[in-house]
């Protein structure tokens, strides 16, 4: 049996687990920047993710999936400026986004993924 190994973790979630050659985050919100605009809080959740990942044991190259979430769509472009500019070019992951009411009012943009090892 494969091992599963959990990171971050807390009495509702862990932020990460990985399973086989598989990493999966929570839904990353941008802790260190609510309240701020969407291009704050999307570099602030991208550094989480990066950091997540390298602990993992892997990087954003290998991201497979994500999905993000947006309290309003109308900051998509805002978000996806600062995205676009922290994927690796040719090797971006697949993609969805969603407008969504998020868990808090301060919280713009939460995004997760899935990576390979």
């Amino acid at each position: 049996m494969e091992k599963i190994t959990r990171y971050e973790v807390g009495p509702r979630m862990s932020q990460m687990t990985v399973f086989g050659d598989m990493v999966y985050t929570a839904g990353i919100v941008a802790l260190r920047a609510p309240g701020r605009p969407v291009a704050d809080q999307t570099a602030d959740i991208l550094a989480k993710i990066e950091d997540l990942l390298a602990v993992a044991g892997t990087e954003k190259g290998k991201l497979l999936t994500a999905t993000i979430w947006l309290s309003d769509m109308s900051t998509f472009a805002e978000m996806n400026r600062v995205w676009d500019n922290w994927v690796v070019p040719g090797r971006t992951p697949c993609r969805a986004c969603v407008e969504a009411a998020l868990a808090g009012s301060g919280y713009t943009v939460e995004i997760q993924v899935t990576a390979a090892l």
